[in-house]
C-alpha cells in the first residue's frame, strides 16, 4: 500500500558543507573502473560525472517515494492537479496538519544532491572550464528557485561554510543573486555561441537539448522571465528590467516546442505514473475535473484516464476532505498518457508565452501584445501534448468551469469557483485577463504541480476549491491554503542558529501560513 512507501531521509551535518554528502557520494568520488586521477581529469570527466545526479534529482525522477514526499504530497495536491485520498495518520498535508517528515524532503534532497554537486562543479570548473561553470549556474538557479519558493529564506551565500551557524539569505537576496548568476551564465554561453565554439556538453547533457549552448541560453533567459514575473508585485521596477532583458536578449527565450526543457527518466518511468497506477495512490483533482470538463478541453484525454467506476467519465477527487478509507476513491480517474512517456518536463514553451502575455498586460516590452501571446501559449500547449482544435477552443466565450459533483460522497460536492471563459476579452479588466492567462498556464503546466502551486500563491489563480477538513488548528486559513513549507527538521537539529536567522528574515512564524516575500496581499494590479 502507498503508506508503506513513505520513508525518512538520512541526514548528515555536511549537507550544507562545501562537499556535502550525497546519495551517490561513492559513485561520484571513486571510479569503479580504477582509472587514475590523471585519466579522470582528461576531457573534464571529473566535472562531467557530477551532472547526472543533478538531472536525476531535480524532479526526483529516480526514487519514487522521494518524489512523492517532496512534491506529490505538497505542490501537486495544493495546486489542484491531483490528490492522494489516503489516510496516512495524524499528520497529512492534504488536511493542513503538515507532516514535517514530508515537508523536509525537498530541503534535504536539494542540498544533499543538487547544491552539493553544483558546488563541486563550480570548484572544479571555474577559471578552467568556464562553460561547465556557466552550465552549473543555470542548474543552480533552476534548483534553488524551486527551493526558495517553497521555504522562503534559504542557505545561499553562506553555502559551503563548515561551522554552525550557517546563516540564511532572505528571499529577496536570493532572487537578486540568481539574477546575477544568470547574467554570468548567459553572457559566457552566448559568447561561445557567437564564436562557433564546439559544444562541450554533448556527452553529459541528459536533457533534450543534447548539449546545445543556444538552447541552454534560451532556457536561462526563460528562467529569468519566470523569476521576474514572480516578483512583479513586490518589486515591479526590477521585474520589468529583468523580464525585458530575457525576452529581448539576442538569443531570446523558448519559442517553439523544440525548446521545451525535459529529461528522459533513466528507467523510462515517471514517478507520477508509478504512484497512480502501481501504487494505486494518485487521482485527478476535483479542480482539474471542474475546469477541463467545463471547457471540453481535449487535453484531458492526455492528462488522465477515464474512471473505472464511472465508465466514459473523467472523475476527480477533492483534496482535504474526509477519506473514510484508503480505497474509497480508487475507481476515479488516474493519471494518463503524459505521465507514461518517461519524460519529465522542467519548463514548457507554453509557460513562456503565458509569462510574456502577463508581462505585456503589465505594459512591459514582451515582443507582442497580451492577446496574441496568450493564444500562442494555448496553441503551444495543444501542440506539445498532440491534440487539435486550438482555434475553436480559443474562440469559445461561453463555456466555464463546471460544478463539482462527488458521485461517491455527495456532501463533498461544491459549486464551480473559477468562472472565466477561454476566449480573450479585450474589454475585460486586467484581473479577469490575468485569471484567463494563469488558468491556461495552469492547464498547460500539468503535471508540474510545484510551479502551479507557486503561481496560485502569487496570483490567486486559478481559483481552487477550499478543503473541508482543515486540521491545522487555526494556523492555516482554509481559503488561502498553505503558503510555504516550514524549515526542515534536519536544520532545526543541526543548524538551529541558522534557522533563527531564516525566521528573522521570513518576517513571521515558521509555519505553513506565513507568506513569502513575493506573496503579497491585495490585487495583482
Amino acid at each position: 500500500m502507498i503508506s508503506n512507501k513513505i520513508k525518512r531521509t538520512a541526514i548528515c551535518f555536511s549537507l550544507l558543507a562545501t562537499f556535502s554528502c550525497s546519495d551517490s557520494f561513492e559513485e561520484i568520488n571513486t571510479n569503479p573502473n580504477g582509472f587514475s586521477e590523471e585519466q579522470l581529469m582528461q576531457d573534464n570527466n571529473h566535472i562531467r560525472s557530477l551532472f547526472a545526479p543533478i538531472f536525476n534529482r531535480f524532479l526526483i525522477i529516480d526514487v519514487t517515494w522521494q518524489y512523492q514526499t517532496q512534491q506529490n504530497l505538497q505542490g501537486d495536491m495544493w495546486s489542484g492537479y491531483m490528490t492522494t485520498p489516503v489516510i496516512f495518520g495524524a499528520f497529512n498535508n492534504h488536511d493542513y496538519a503538515l507532516n514535517s517528515g514530508w515537508t523536509s524532503t525537498a530541503w534535504d534532497d536539494g542540498y544533499l544532491n543538487l547544491m552539493g554537486n553544483i558546488r563541486k562543479i563550480g570548484v572544479a570548473s571555474k577559471g578552467t572550464a568556464d562553460q561547465f561553470y556557466s552550465w552549473s549556474l543555470i542548474l543552480k538557479v533552476a534548483s534553488m528557485q524551486r527551493l526558495t519558493d517553497m521555504y522562503g529564506p534559504v542557505v545561499y551565500s553562506e553555502y559551503g561554510k563548515t561551522t554552525v551557524p550557517i546563516g540564511y539569505d532572505s528571499q529577496e537576496q536570493v532572487y537578486n543573486q540568481m539574477f546575477k548568476e544568470l547574467d554570468i551564465a548567459v553572457a559566457d554561453l552566448t559568447a561561445r555561441v557567437k564564436s562557433g565554439e564546439e559544444q562541450q556538453f554533448k556527452k553529459t547533457d541528459l536533457s533534450a537539448y543534447k548539449g546545445s549552448y543556444e538552447k541552454w541560453v534560451k532556457y536561462a533567459n526563460s528562467l529569468r522571465l519566470r523569476l521576474a514575473m514572480r516578483i512583479a508585485k513586490v518589486s515591479p521596477a526590477l521585474a520589468k528590467i529583468e523580464a525585458e532583458k530575457a525576452v529581448n536578449h539576442q538569443l531570446g527565450v523558448m519559442n517553439t516546442n523544440d525548446d521545451v526543457m525535459k529529461i528522459k527518466s533513466p528507467q523510462n518511468l515517471n514517478p507520477i505514473d508509478v504512484i497512480s497506477h502501481v501504487w494505486d495512490g494518485l487521482y485527478m483533482g476535483a479542480d482539474m475535473e471542474s475546469i477541463l470538463t467545463g471547457y471540453d478541453d481535449p487535453r484531458i484525454a492526455k492528462y488522465f484516464d477515464k474512471s473505472v467506476q464511472f465508465p466514459d467519465k473523467y472523475v476527480g477527487v477533492r483534496t482535504g476532505i474526509e477519506y473514510p478509507s484508503n480505497t474509497m476513491y480508487n475507481g476515479t480517474s488516474q493519471t494518463g498518457a503524459v505521465a507514461r512517456t518517461g519524460e519529465n518536463v522542467w519548463m514548457t514553451t507554453a509557460e513562456v508565452y503565458f509569462l510574456r502575455s502577463e508581462g505585456a498586460l503589465r505594459g512591459w516590452n514582451m515582443g507582442g501584445d497580451a492577446k496574441t501571446l496568450y493564444e500562442l501559449g494555448v496553441k503551444a500547449s495543444f501542440e506539445q501534448v498532440g491534440v487539435s482544435g486550438a482555434d475553436s477552443y480559443l474562440a469559445d466565450n461561453t463555456k466555464m468551469a463546471k460544478d463539482y459533483v462527488d458521485r461517491i460522497a455527495s456532501q463533498n460536492s461544491i459549486a464551480a469557483v473559477n468562472k472565466v471563459t477561454v476566449a480573450w476579452d479585450e474589454a475585460a479588466s486586467n484581473e479577469i485577463k490575468l485569471q484567463k492567462i494563469i488558468t491556461q498556464k495552469w492547464i498547460a503546466n500539468f503535471p508540474e504541480g510545484q510551479e502551479a502551486w507557486t503561481e496560485f500563491r502569487r496570483t490567486g489563480y486559478p481559483k481552487l476549491f477550499p478543503i473541508s477538513n482543515n486540521k491545522s488548528g487555526g494556523i492555516i486559513d482554509t481559503n488561502l491554503g498553505v503558503r510555504r513549507l516550514p524549515f526542515a527538521d534536519s536544520e532545526k537539529a543541526l543548524n538551529n542558529g541558522g534557522v533563527q536567522t531564516g525566521i528573522a528574515k521570513l518576517g513571521g512564524p515558521d509555519n505553513g501560513a506565513t507568506r513569502l516575500w513575493w506573496d503579497t496581499t491585495g490585487p495583482n494590479f
